[in-house]
């Protein structure tokens, strides 16, 4: 084989290197997948395995990483979309007598709303206002609408995509405790998250 031969084989030969190389390189990894016992699937290794840890996470319009100071989310219950009142997935949020600002209790709870939403992206939320029965219906319309749109600005500056999101004001026309002593209205001085599909 002469020189020149030899030359464009191995011109060849390393051209060919890069492109196995190239084509390799850009792949990630499947992520781990486990299934329930009894399913089949493979069995459970010596020591448990983390996705998360695994893979990098992507970042999105409705995906930001949070640190290990954030509240989990996994103690809130996917529960029964249908359901009304208290009861669901996502916990209502109490706000002041004539006011329509966050506590600090009620942004820790939207907090832990929006780790499920980012566990949970393929449901919406309606986020509904409501009030006490004092007032005038037109203020507590407005008033309703203030206290939805406050907890869904919050769901949107931790990460949660906008358009899954709306709001809705009831005033005071649902009251979820028509008792009308002091307990009661303030139970009713709240923003409930409707969850739905």
């Amino acid at each position: 084989m002469s020189h020149v031969h030899r030359r464009r084989l191995g011109g060849v030969l390393a051209l060919a290197l890069v492109l196995a190389v190239a084509a390799c390189g850009g792949k990630k990894r499947p992520p781990v997948l486990t299934g329930a016992p009894g399913e089949g699937g493979p069995p459970p290794a010596a020591e448990p395995v983390d996705p998360a840890a695994a893979l990098p996470l992507d970042e999105g319009p409705d995906v930001r990483a949070v640190g290990e100071d954030y509240p989990s989310g996994s103690d809130l219950p996917y529960g029964d979309f249908a359901t009304t009142g208290e009861s669901g997935p996502l916990a209502d949020v109490r706000f002041a007598y004539d006011s329509a600002n966050l506590t600090e209790e009620a942004r820790q709870v939207i907090e832990r709303h929006a780790l499920w939403l980012q566990s949970h992206r393929e449901v919406r939320v309606t986020v509904e206002g409501h009030c006490d029965e004092r007032g005038t219906v037109e203020y507590n319309l407005a008033l309703g609408e203030q206290r939805a749109r406050a907890a869904l600005d919050y769901l949107v500056s931790l990460g949660v995509a906008a358009d899954r999101l709306r709001t809705v004001s009831y005033g005071k026309e649902r009251p979820l405790d028509p008792a009308g002593t002091e307990e009661a209205w303030a139970r009713n001085r709240r923003a409930h998250f409707a969850v739905a599909r």
